[in-house]
């Protein structure tokens, strides 16, 4: 599985993406203290929800395709993987994420609210994939999980934005971030106060601020994922 160099930048035409039966010895030896952890970090914290994810297990590049194998898991099992040092043997979790874009070229990305694991953390939106990406082909729909993490974070439909064509692969130690280039016809600002708009009627908010990023130094303000700050230095650099 390690095959792809963390902190590399990998661009691929598509992904194509399968659930299948593997075994996960992690999960399988370390029930007692994958419920220990989650009860200590989910204590006090209403949003946090152990449901089922799928990882990768396997995956190779050929031709401009990222080819990779999914698995189902607990959610509690994968923080507990990432929180006790990636133990092996090697997967990563593989999720979409609309690079979301305005008309004047600023990036607008979401500040995850402060019931969530990762409060305060400023990301586009996205999730870890799950049985709702899943088709009846028991392939993982990736390219739809961009656009409904983006009406579902942010209230943006499918009718307002437009979806780029292609991928932009970030590898980080145990994730590989799988960017897609999305731009809603509006500036920034107004972008951003359609979004607060829409998330304020929310029941369940993921996100509590839309933060405006309009240069690679804009991002050093702001608590951001690893493979957030390469993937915008990368682009900031193309324009």
């Amino acid at each position: 599985m390690d095959i792809f160099p963390d902190g590399g930048i990998v661009r691929l035409q598509r992904v194509e993406a399968q659930i299948e039966a593997y075994d996960w010895v992690f999960a399988r030896e370390n029930d007692a203290a994958i419920a220990g952890h989650w009860a200590k970090i989910s204590d006090g914290k209403a949003g946090m929800f152990n449901g089922r994810i799928l990882l990768q297990h396997r995956a190779v590049i050929a031709d401009g395709i990222f080819r990779a194998g999914y698995f189902e898991t607990d959610y509690a099992a994968f923080i507990a993987w990432r929180d006790f040092g990636l133990p092996g043997p090697s997967i990563r979790n593989g999720f979409a994420m609309g690079a979301l874009r305005a008309a004047d070229g600023a990036f607008l990305c979401g500040r995850m609210g402060g019931h969530t694991a990762n409060a305060g953390m400023v990301y586009f939106a996205a999730g870890t994939p799950d049985r709702s990406d899943l088709r009846e082909d028991g392939t993982v729909d990736l390219a739809g999980s961009v656009v409904r993490e983006l009406w579902e974070e942010t209230g943006l439909t499918e009718a307002e934005i437009s979806v780029g064509e292609g991928w932009d692969a970030v590898f980080t130690p145990g994730r590989v971030a799988f960017m897609r280039p999305v731009t809603v016809p509006l500036p920034a600002e107004e972008a951003r106060a359609l979004m607060l708009s829409r998330i304020a009627t929310q029941e369940d908010q993921e996100l509590d601020d839309i933060v405006i990023l309009r240069s690679a130094a804009d991002c050093d303000r702001y608590r951001m994922g690893v493979f957030m700050k390469p993937y915008l230095a990368h682009i900031f650099g193309q324009d």
